[in-house]
């Protein structure tokens, strides 16, 4: 076997990790609509944001999880359901959950460059690339 046993375990359906790091994402992203509503309500604003800055920056903010967050976990669930360790899918998990909150953090505050913006990008990227290649390899190995 070429993987290392802590990061590599047999095909099993059960699903376990994932659907935590789903259900804690799932939230956050709840409560960044909420943000962008309550800012829609202050403006008076049913679409688009009206050249609010504020309102522009709550959408963005909210969009960007939107527009990471599903692949990402999609990915992941990928990699438990192929064998993926507990370790893998964990650290994967992990640097979305924190990447996101720095990104909403980071952006939220400035729309301009920012700690947490850069940070939770490379957090959200990280997690993405190593799901994405503990599933190549996995497979990879499979076929082989």
């Amino acid at each position: 076997m070429l993987v290392c046993a802590y990061l590599y375990r047999e095909i099993n359906m059960t699903i376990i990790y994932t659907p935590v790091y789903a259900a804690l994402l799932a939230l956050i992203i709840l409560l960044l609509a909420f943000k962008v509503v309550l800012l829609r309500r202050k403006h008076k604003v049913g679409i688009g944001t009206k050249g609010e800055r504020d309102l522009a920056q709550a959408v963005r903010v909210h969009a960007n999880a939107i527009e990471y967050v599903p692949i990402t976990l999609i990915v992941m669930v990928c990699a438990e359901w192929l064998g993926a360790g507990a370790l893998i899918i964990n650290i994967c998990g992990a640097c979305l959950l924190f990447g996101r909150i720095l990104h909403a953090y980071g952006l939220g505050r400035s729309a301009g460059v920012s700690f947490g913006r850069y940070y939770g990008t490379i957090f959200t990227w990280l997690a993405i690339v190593i799901a994405s290649m503990s599933v190549l390899l996995i497979s990879a190995q499979r076929v082989v």
